[in-house]
């Protein structure tokens, strides 16, 4: 940001956002300020000291445009408290505030009337970039390509499907270890970079924190603060009135933080954001009576966040009851009847049992109560239409279950996880000691083997350290909630080293969100009570790239209720080696005559509950593999879309002539790129010619364009169209005025001549969250005329033209070239230009309507069946298609860059 005094009132533009048009300074605090762009009905909170912005104040003999329209040329300027008032003709007197908001700048025509070029090259590379740019904006993979992450079919399928709704609202229940994380990361850096999430706060378990932050760093490029006490304090030392929610655009914070204080509760409400992503969610508590402190911090913010994603591995860890509570922070209009819920859900096996008959290809017959759309749809399958049998399972699938605001994947449908074996080890005696003696045997056995051991409590964890400790010499680590988040890291990054820790001793805080891979040796010393947090904690090393079988080990205590636990985990519900569909369910059913065991241990009543375990397992298996489970997977997983969006992914991580493009960028900004190895490079600061772009550690920056070798070294970092350093070159060059001015001659055959190229670009003053990219990113026109008035727009001879370097003066020092030949000309380009514009915003406007239309029709034939579509769902949405259209068609027309081109005889 540019060092002049800020003041309220003063006009500004955003340099990596020109299209917003003019803004207006609305509050200066210490580090930040705010700033109103009222074109594009924004506001923005930028940090002061990296803030793209660029004070504007016109100068004599420009011309400006007030919000009546009316145009005035400047005479002189007065300042005033930091306020600039212009000076007309007519004595007119314009303060800066009047200035229209749709104001452009960087007129390429004023650089070259001055005689203010660039070479030639540079001058193609920006015409270059306006051409990537549009076809970036327009992707549907944006924010899809950039994060360093495998391309999984059943990610991609939930993020694809999620990232195209205006403002998701759902619920991410992947299995443990399918990867949860990355798919709201995922829909996250796309909502981001499209504009709809320009302010994100994440609200985790404490444990969590940091791993994400680094997470979202080393994948995604994304720098997040994080927020605590003393973070918000030390920003109100300066100015103890300000809100200290407004520093940051992203933010992750705890949810206990928040939860338990009400004043920075109240101010991160009163900050605003586009999106809420809240993790392990199944620790917000709800029922008919009562909720947790954490569950009312979330549902204040539920009400006033357009978009929110919710994670938990579990959904139905706290019952049906806890799996309903997060649905109504979803949507509680719709989850607003606890019994309704639980009776809707008695139709889902029916629907399930229809959807693998039309699989199947068979007949079938459906009743009255399906939606016309249905009807249709089955009608066109019994007449065997070509695309019709996936049309009826997709309108089968909208009607019905959770399927709108709940996505679900499980390990039945994937492939690449590993094998889970379990071993039982009974053990004679009456405390711990018994159980550390078996540990130290284990570790003797397994040598060098990374192993994780956990347990219920930090007081456990102490007593098995130091226990081991008396006995054998080993490296090993704390992970409990005693230690400070760094400290936990700390321990957790020294058991990931190869020489490091052996053995890493966790209470149950290491259960949830910790990625332990890399070892595949995992000891419950003692077991949850809790099924669903069993599963938590094998899923610390059981997840999508595992590559060694998981052995289990668990050490309990003989006809005790260690034993009762233990067997009823392994013999009745398997739930060391398998991830039981409904284990909830069974659980509720069968812990009454389970706590009586545990009281009492009897060898006859344990087989007895084993075996009525297994049975009641079995049923509610089979419930809910014919019913609500298998909706869930239809509706979260759809191979075949994702198969088409990944084959575009890696289309996009091929493309060779856009690695080649982004290096030739980074020499204009003179970043010096040294190569290492194929598509691997080191960027070194050298002469960076602009404070504006990112910054470059001395020592260098290893990039590489190969996804597979991003992912396989930490040491690279993945360069594509989504990487800030990508995003900064865009934004530097088509934000200001490098290369927007340009002269060469041509040396051909034929007459001298006077030729005008120019790039125009039509883009649309709307606001972020209509994302109207999708339809009419900034779109580049590109116009030629001559001197007499002819269109070389399509002359194939000028596009083709080698230019040489020349002196622009001689021709501009020519009264007649600069007050009447080239003014004329300027006229007839933007005329050529208006009418092509017809036509691009004419098929924007089609392509929009088109989409909206299908989505609208789509939403009011479900809200037949459906009742998870509201009316005003869709009358959202039929308002979301009035404002696109206002937008588009009120798209203006602006000049970005102009070349002059001297045509002389070429000597023979």
């Amino acid at each position: 940001m540019e060092r002049v005094q800020i003041i309220p009132g003063q006009r500004w533009v955003s340099d990596s956002e020109p299209e917003m048009g003019l803004g207006m300074i609305l509050k200066v605090e210490h580090s930040t300020v705010e700033i109103l762009f009222p074109a594009a009905e924004e506001t923005r909170c930028y940090a002061r000291e990296s803030a793209p912005l660029r004070r504007v104040i016109f100068k004599k003999g420009e011309v400006i445009l007030t919000h009546e329209d009316e145009e005035f040329t400047v005479n002189a300027i007065k300042e005033s408290a930091g306020l600039v008032t212009y000076l007309c003709e007519g004595d007119s007197e314009i303060p800066e505030a009047m200035l229209s908001d749709n104001t452009g700048f960087n007129k390429p025509q004023d650089r070259l009337f001055g005689a203010q070029v660039d070479d030639n090259t540079v001058f193609r590379l920006r015409a270059e970039a306006l051409y990537r740019q549009h076809q970036i904006r327009k992707s549907s993979l944006r924010g899809y390509i950039g994060g360093r992450t495998d391309l999984l079919s059943h990610q991609i399928s939930i993020v694809n499907e999620v990232s195209k709704r205006l403002m998701p609202r759902v619920l991410l229940a992947d299995e443990v270890g399918l990867g949860k994380t990355i798919e709201a990361c995922m829909i996250m850096h796309r909502l981001h970079l499209t504009g709809r999430a320009d302010r994100v706060l994440i609200l985790l378990p404490e444990p969590l924190i940091n791993q994400w932050f680094v997470e979202l760093l080393r994948r995604f490029h994304m720098m997040f603060s994080l927020f605590d006490e003393e973070r918000c304090a030390a920003i109100q030392e300066n100015d103890p009135e300000c809100n200290p929610f407004l520093d940051s655009q992203l933010v992750i914070a705890s949810v206990d933080f928040l939860a338990y204080s009400e004043e920075r509760a109240e101010q991160a409400r009163e900050a605003g954001w586009d999106l809420l992503i809240v993790d392990e969610a199944h620790h917000l508590e709800w029922n008919t009576e009562e909720m947790s402190w954490e569950y009312a911090l979330v549902e204040s913010f539920a009400w006033i966040v357009d978009s929110l994603l919710l994670l938990t591995a579990t959904p139905q860890q706290l019952g049906v009851v806890g799996h309903f509570a997060r649905l109504r922070l979803l949507d509680p209009e719709r989850f607003c009847d606890l019994d309704a819920f639980i009776a809707e859900s008695e139709k889902y096996g029916e629907v399930a049992q229809i959807v693998e008959q039309i699989e199947a290809g068979e007949n079938v017959q459906l009743g009255e109560s399906y939606s016309e759309r249905v009807q249709e749809e089955a009608t066109a399958y019994a007449k065997g239409e070509n695309g019709s049998q996936e049309r009826l399972i997709e309108a089968l699938l909208d009607g019905f279950g959770t399927g709108r605001v709940m996505f679900r994947n499980t390990r039945d449908n994937l492939t690449g996880f590993p094998e889970r074996k379990v071993q039982l080890n009974g053990l004679i005696g009456e405390n711990t000691e018994e159980k550390i003696e078996w540990l130290v045997n284990l570790l003797g056995k397994l040598g060098d083997e990374k192993v994780l051991l956990i347990c219920q409590t930090k007081e456990l964890v102490e007593e098995i350290s130091e226990g081991v400790l008396d006995q054998v010499q080993i490296n090993l680590a704390h992970f409990h909630e005693d230690l400070s988040l760094n400290q936990r890291d700390r321990n957790a990054a020294y058991f990931a080293e190869k020489d490091g820790a052996q053995l890493l001793l966790c209470s149950e805080i290491g259960s949830e969100g910790r990625n332990f891979q890399f070892a595949h040796h995992l000891i419950l010393f003692d077991l949850p009570e809790d099924p669903e947090l069993l599963e938590q904690r094998i899923g610390r090393l059981d997840r999508i790239g595992q590559k060694e079988t998981i052995q289990i080990y668990v050490p309990y205590l003989v006809e005790s209720a260690e034993e009762v636990w233990a067997k009823y985990y392994h013999e009745g519900l398997n739930a060391f080696e398998q991830n039981v569909h409904g284990v909830t369910d069974v659980f509720q059913q069968t812990s009454e005559a389970l706590y009586v065991l545990t009281e009492e241990y009897d060898v006859a009543a344990l087989a007895d509950l084993i075996q009525n375990t297994q049975s009641i397992k079995a049923s509610v298996g089979e419930k809910l593999s014919e019913g609500y489970d298998r909706l869930l997977e239809l509706n979260s997983h759809k191979p075949e879309l994702a198969k088409q969006v990944i084959k575009e992914i890696e289309k996009a991580d091929k493309d060779e002539h856009f690695e080649d493009f982004l290096l030739r960028m980074l020499d204009q900004f003179g970043v010096e790129v040294e190569d290492l190895d194929d598509r691997n490079y080191l960027l070194k600061p050298g002469k960076i010619t602009t404070d504006a772009f990112p910054e470059i550690p001395d020592e260098g920056m290893s990039i590489t364009f190969d996804r597979k070798v991003a992912l396989s070294r930490e040491d690279l970092q993945f360069m594509s169209v989504d990487h800030p350093i990508a995003r900064a070159c865009f934004d530097i060059m088509l934000g200001s005025e490098v290369g927007n001015s340009s002269f060469g001659v041509w040396e051909a055959p034929g007459e001298k001549m006077i030729f005008l190229e120019s790039y125009f670009v039509v883009e649309s003053l709307a606001p972020s969250y209509l994302h109207i990219d999708r339809f009419l990113p900034a779109t580049p026109i590109r116009v030629a005329v001559d001197h007499e008035g002819k269109d070389w727009s399509n002359d194939k001879s000028l596009v083709q033209a080698k230019l040489r370097k020349g002196g622009v003066r001689k021709l501009l020092d020519k009264p007649v070239v600069k007050t009447t030949i080239l003014p004329k000309m300027l006229e007839q380009l933007e005329e050529l230009a208006k009418k092509e514009m017809v036509g691009i915003v004419a098929k924007a406007k089609r392509e929009m309507r088109k989409q909206l239309k299908a989505e609208i029709v789509r939403l009011q034939s479900l809200a037949q069946e459906n009742p998870q579509i509201s009316p005003e769902e869709i009358a959202m949405l039929e308002e979301h298609r009035d404002q696109l259209e206002e937008a588009i068609v009120s798209a203006r027309l602006r000049p970005d860059a102009v070349r002059m081109i001297w045509k002389e005889t070429a000597l023979q």
